[in-house]
Parts: structure tokens; C-alpha cells; sequence
């Protein structure tokens, strides 16, 4: 048996990456982007290019995200907000189109995205998670792109 393991990489040497951020609930999406940039700038090497788009809200955030991949500009995507549990079914719609959003553009140009957007029941639970939610999502799209560049070598 040969086992051949890809490790993780999160370098950000010469990348470029579309951020798009929901203004709803905007102290937490600003939380969630502060995050996200936050690993950014601990892991740029000096080339790395970042550009943050702002929409409305959730649902905005995958035609958004279709456009950029359109465009054939960005090598990684991330998608930054918030959707809070409120007191009617609005709440599942959203997350879950959102969600859905997100995998068909991956799909269909097959490019990474970050999945960055929240699904709390309340303020407190998405104030608690923001700053490590955005962290995580750009360095877990970082790193699966690297991997499949990686693998795309072999």
C-alpha cells in the first residue's frame, strides 16, 4: 500500500480572495470580517490580494458570490453573516437557501468557499462565535484550496 498525505497548508502566497460580507446584523458580520482578516494578515506573505464585497443580507451573499466566481478573479471565496432564529419560519428559509446558495456555486464553478454565516438562536450565541467563525471559515477555504491545487500536482 502507498499512502500519499496532503498536509494542511494555509499559505495565502499569491492568492486572491472575495470576501462577501450580509450588512444584516452588522455587528456581528463586521465581527465575523474583523476575524476573517484577522488570519489573513497573520498569514500574508506580501502577495496576497483581498477583496470585500458588502450585500444586504444571507441571501444576497451566493449571487454575489456567483458573480465573483464569474469572473474567474478569485482563487478562494468566503461568505460572512449572520441569520438569527426570530419568531417565524423566515429563519429556516434563509439558512437553509443561503446554505444551498453557497453549494451550488461551488459546484458549478468549482471553486472553495467558506462558509461563514452564522445560524444562532439568539444574539448572544452569534456575538460568543463571531470572531472565531470568521477565522475559521477563510482558513478552512484556504487550506481545501491549497489541497486541491496540491492535488491537481500529482
Amino acid at each position: 500500500m502507498k499512502l500519499v498525505e496532503i498536509p494542511r497548508n494555509h499559505s495565502t502566497s499569491k492568492l486572491s480572495i472575495g470576501i462577501v460580507v450580509s450588512e444584516f446584523n452588522k455587528t456581528i458580520s463586521d465581527g465575523l470580517l474583523k476575524g476573517a482578516m484577522r488570519f489573513l494578515e497573520s498569514n500574508d506573505s506580501g502577495s496576497l490580494k483581498v477583496t470585500v464585497l458588502r450585500v444586504d443580507g444571507a441571501l444576497e451573499i451566493p449571487i454575489a458570490l456567483r458573480r465573483m466566481a464569474q469572473s474567474d478573479h478569485f482563487d478562494v471565496l468566503v461568505a460572512l453573516g449572520a441569520v438569527i432564529r426570530g419568531e417565524t419560519y423566515h429563519f429556516e428559509i434563509v439558512s437553509n437557501e443561503s446554505a444551498a446558495g453557497l453549494a451550488r456555486v461551488t459546484h458549478d464553478f468549482d471553486i472553495v468557499i467558506g462558509n461563514g454565516i452564522l445560524t444562532c438562536e439568539n444574539d448572544e450565541q452569534a456575538i460568543a462565535r463571531m470572531d472565531q467563525k470568521g477565522f475559521e471559515a477563510v482558513a478552512a477555504a484556504v487550506a481545501a484550496h491549497n489541497a486541491t491545487v496540491q492535488l491537481d500536482k500529482q
